[in-house]
């Protein structure tokens, strides 16, 4: 057999990696996406003159991540907030409050059960909110007002039906005591992770949140260490993944990125000298990071191919992939996300291009997507108006797909 041919149970996708410095080896890579669902429960009742703004795992998170959980597998969690201003969505459970702690923890536990590991991965939406959701400003690099005047906030506020302009809630921009309390609230976050059972700690840098928008030149324009030039840019996500890295350990951290990546407006240029200037002090910093997640180059998930091969092209990077972060970190284990499914996975990790694969959207409609995989069976589609809750019934189309079993 030549390596493209390798499918089903003979891929490489089924043979062991160890990531976490040495600390874990996983049974197989087909690793679980961040999947934000909005399904957590509301820590208190909600009216439109007080609104409910935290929200808790409850019994539907611990069947929804159990059912997906697999024997040395390793799960990603959907973001989770490190502190109220950071939400960017209604229905997404934080970790800044004992009850979320609690509430995670039965998570974490759930997985473990099954045998499978699982990554709590930290977000901030940074500008990609609205005041009405966190009961405070929006936080940027700098006061960056949405560029588009039509585009709306993804939820009616408590008690409306009428959706939000970002570009009527400009951002503030964040002083260098915001900032610092910010990686301040991220540590803290990540301590409880770990301390409630969490395998790892990942840092969301990609999809035009926060830390990306330290790195986008259309979005910060400071002057100062955080912004002017593309090292500049990349002085937030150094000192935030230090810290991190101090306070959980690096063998237990990883950060996800997304260098060619267009949503919440992320429109930056100096696309590949930022992100490989990051890339490299990365490494040299954090040698022993547990893995590092990328997005691919062509996949967007509010553009068509043909959309984004056209923003591609005007940056002169048509046929830009992700080989040379790839190189960048040698050695270090190297995930890619976007767009994977069960017929252009194989022959990928035999190849030497990535280590592991990333899976979100089939493994929404499949709770037993590992092994529908691995054994070439029929793969459920997926609904996507029900990716998104909160809904009246947040179990339909979220813990009662049916397995190969079951159905």
């Amino acid at each position: 057999m030549t390596i493209h041919q390798l499918s089903g149970k003979d891929s490489g996708l089924f043979r062991p990696l160890t990531i976490s410095n040495g600390k874990i080896t996983l049974q197989h890579r087909v690793v679980h996406a961040p999947l934000t669902r909005n399904r957590g429960e509301p820590l208190k009742a909600s009216t439109p003159e007080n609104p409910n703004r935290i929200w808790i795992p409850g019994d539907l998170m611990v069947e929804y991540y159990s059912q997906r959980a697999t024997e040395g597998g390793l799960m990603i969690s959907e973001g989770i907030p490190p502190s109220l201003e950071s939400n960017g969505m209604p229905g997404v459970p934080g970790l800044f409050i004992p009850e979320q702690a609690r509430g995670w923890k039965r998570v974490v536990d759930a997985v473990h059960a099954k045998g499978g590991f699982i990554f709590c991965q930290l977000w901030h939406a940074g500008r990609a909110t609205i005041p009405q959701m966190t009961g405070s400003p929006a936080v940027c690099p700098s006061a960056s007002v949405w560029d588009s005047p039509t585009e709306c906030y993804s939820h009616p506020p408590e008690g409306s039906t009428s959706p939000v302009l970002y570009a009527k809630h400009p951002p503030v921009e964040m002083t260098v005591e915001h900032i610092q309390t910010t990686i301040a609230d991220y540590c803290a976050a990540a301590k409880t992770a770990i301390e409630i059972g969490f395998d790892g700690v990942e840092i969301h840098a990609g999809n035009g949140y926060l830390p990306e928008q330290f790195l986008s030149s259309n979005i910060n324009k400071r002057e100062d260490r955080y912004g002017g030039t593309p090292e500049k840019r990349c002085q937030f996500v150094f000192e935030l993944m230090s810290a991190v890295a101090a306070t959980v350990g690096e063998e237990n951290l990883s950060i996800r990125l997304s260098p060619f990546g267009l949503f919440n407006q992320a429109r930056g240029e100096q696309r590949l000298e930022t992100w490989s200037y990051l890339c490299e002090g990365l490494k040299k910093s954090l040698p022993a990071l547990s893995y590092v997640s990328f997005i691919e180059p062509r996949y967007e998930q509010i553009f068509d191919v043909e959309t984004k091969d056209k923003f591609l092209e005007s940056w002169g990077l048509a046929d830009v992939t992700l080989d040379r972060f790839r190189r960048i970190f040698g050695s270090t284990p190297f995930f890619s996300g976007g767009g994977w499914n069960e017929e252009n996975s194989w022959g990928v990790v035999e190849s030497g291009k990535y280590d592991g694969m990333i899976y979100g959207r089939y493994y929404i409609s499949n709770p037993d997507f590992v092994r529908r995989l691995k054994e070439k069976l029929p793969l459920t589609p997926y609904d996507r108006t029900r990716f998104y809750g909160p809904f009246e019934d947040n179990a339909f189309h979220y813990i009662d797909y049916p397995t190969v079993d079951q159905s």
